[in-house]
């Protein structure tokens, strides 16, 4: 099972944690899995490069794990910015849980 944590404050995401692996396919083929690491990977990259800004990344390869933080001492545009990446990447992953919610599981 794949498990989502957003980490909030005053509404606004700080961090969140991607864990697990979802098993709904043989390896190669786990298409809740590719979803879900084209989601993340794709909002990530996404704000790195219109943003601008370095964010807290840790990342354990094939252990199905990534950890991504948000720093606090953005300006609020490009705080904006990424908080409508981040919640834009919640949505796909709860489109896909909507869906498969036997192998990934939110909690925001």
């Amino acid at each position: 099972m794949i498990r989502v944590t957003v980490f909030r404050k005053n509404d606004q995401i700080q961090a969140f944690e991607i864990s697990g692996h979802a098993n709904s396919g043989p390896y190669g083929y786990d298409l809740v899995c590719a979803g879900v690491s084209a989601v993340s990977f794709g909002a990530v990259n996404a704000a790195i490069q219109l943003c601008d800004v370095e964010l807290t990344i840790d990342q354990a390869g094939e252990c199905g794990y990534l950890y991504i933080e948000i720093p606090s001492t953005l300006s609020d545009q490009k705080s904006t910015q990424i908080q409508l990446i981040f919640e834009a990447m919640l949505i796909s992953l709860q489109t896909i849980e909507r869906d498969y919610n036997q192998f990934i599981h939110i909690k925001d």
